[in-house]
C-alpha cells in the first residue's frame, strides 16, 4: 500500500498523544482520591492511638491502632440463633428522679416528647411494643414491668395499672438510685413470686431505646449473667483532679459510654446489694454492683440514638430522631378511652 503522507502520519501522532493526555487526565482524580483517603485513613489511626505514641515506633502499633479504629462487632451471642425468650425476664422502670437540669415545672420524665409524655415511650416499649415483637418470633414477652414512681403520680397512672392488670405495678422510690432500683427488684420479686430470674433496669428517661437492642442485652446477659447496653466514647476524655489542670488523657479506645437497660441476674444483683451494703461501697450505675463482685457484664453494641434526656436540648435531638424513624408515639392514657 501507498506510505502514508505526511499530515496523515502527523494526525495519527496527534490522535496518540491527545489519547495518552486523556487517559492522565482521567487518573488524576483517582491519583487525588488515594492520597486523600491515604491521609485521612492516618489521621484516623492517629485519632485512635494513645497520646504521645508515634505511628514509627513500631508496627505493632500501626496494628493494634488498626484494631482499634474497627467498628466494635455487634452482639454475637443470639446471632442468627433462635429469638430471645423473655418470659423469665422482668423490667423496672425507674421514672423518680426530678429532673433538675431540665429547668422546667415537672420532671422530665413527664414533660412532652412529640406530643405524649417521655415516660409514655418507654411503658409503650415495655407493654406493648417488646411483647408484640416477640409474639410475632413465636416466644413469650416479658411478664412484669414495675414503675418505680413518687407516690404523687399514682393516681394520674393507676388508669394504665389497671388496664395491664398483673403486668404492671408500682414500687416507690429511694432516696438515690441504688435505692431505686433495690425497692424495684424487691417487688419484682414479689409479684413474679420467683418467675423471674432476670431483671433488666431501665432509665425512663431514655425513650430511644430499641425492641432489637433489648433483645441483644438480654441475650447477651443469658450468656454472661449480666450485660449493658452502651457505646464506644466519641469523645475526648480529660482526667483532672481539681478541675482547673487536666492530669492526663484517657485512651478512648477503652472508653464506653454505657446505657440502659442494664440486665443483671436476679440472685447475682441481690448478691451484689449485700456486699455494696456491708461494705459502704459507691456504685454509679446496677452493673457496677456486679463488678464490685468481681463477676464478668458483658457490653452489647447498642446505637449512639439512645441518649439520656438530661438538657432541653436532648428533647430537640430526640423529636428529630424519632421524626427520622417515622415513630408514631402513643398516648398510654389516651389509648384507655
Amino acid at each position: 500500500g501507498r506510505a502514508p503522507t505526511l499530515s496523515t502520519a502527523t494526525s495519527s501522532i496527534l490522535s496518540t498523544t491527545r489519547s495518552q493526555e486523556i487517559t492522565m487526565i482521567r487518573r488524576i482524580p483517582t491519583f487525588f482520591l488515594l492520597i486523600w483517603t491515604l491521609a485521612a485513613s492516618i489521621a484516623v489511626v492517629d485519632a485512635f492511638l494513645p497520646v504521645g505514641t508515634s505511628r514509627t515506633q513500631s508496627s505493632s502499633s500501626w496494628g493494634s491502632a488498626t484494631r482499634r479504629m474497627a467498628a466494635p462487632e455487634k452482639s454475637t451471642t443470639n446471632g442468627d440463633a433462635a429469638p430471645v425468650d423473655m418470659s423469665n425476664v422482668g423490667f423496672v422502670l425507674l421514672a423518680g428522679g426530678t429532673g433538675s437540669r431540665m429547668k422546667a415545672n415537672m420532671p422530665k420524665q413527664f414533660l412532652e416528647l412529640k406530643g405524649v409524655p417521655v415516660l409514655h415511650h418507654s411503658l409503650d416499649l415495655f407493654l406493648n411494643q417488646l411483647p408484640a415483637m416477640c409474639e410475632a418470633k413465636g416466644v413469650s414477652g416479658p411478664p412484669v414491668v414495675v414503675l418505680v414512681m413518687d407516690p404523687k403520680y399514682h393516681p394520674d397512672y393507676q388508669p394504665i395499672v389497671d388496664k395491664y392488670e398483673g403486668r404492671l405495678h408500682f414500687a416507690l422510690p429511694g432516696e438515690e438510685r441504688q435505692g431505686s432500683v433495690e425497692n424495684g427488684l424487691s417487688k419484682l420479686v414479689e409479684v413474679s413470686e420467683g418467675g423471674c430470674e432476670y431483671v433488666a433496669v431501665h432509665d425512663s428517661a431514655r425513650p430511644l431505646v430499641t425492641p432489637t437492642e433489648i433483645e441483644q442485652v438480654v441475650a447477651d446477659a443469658k450468656g454472661y449473667g449480666a450485660a449493658v447496653l452502651g457505646v464506644p466514647s466519641k469523645s475526648t476524655i480529660k482526667e483532672s483532679e481539681d478541675g482547673t489542670l487536666v492530669l492526663r488523657t484517657i485512651p478512648r479506645a477503652r472508653l464506653w459510654e454505657v446505657h440502659t437497660p442494664q440486665v443483671i441476674k436476679i440472685d447475682t444483683l441481690q448478691r451484689g446489694f449485700a456486699k455494696v451494703e456491708a461494705e459502704n461501697l459507691e456504685v454509679t450505675d446496677d452493673v457496677s454492683i456486679v463488678e464490685a463482685l468481681g463477676e464478668p457484664v458483658k457490653l452489647t453494641l447498642g446505637e449512639y440514638t439512645n441518649l439520656k434526656i438530661t438538657t432541653p436540648e436532648d428533647m430537640d435531638v430526640a423529636g428529630a430522631i424519632l421524626d427520622d424513624r417515622g415513630a408514631k408515639p402513643v398516648d398510654m392514657m389516651a389509648s384507655l378511652t
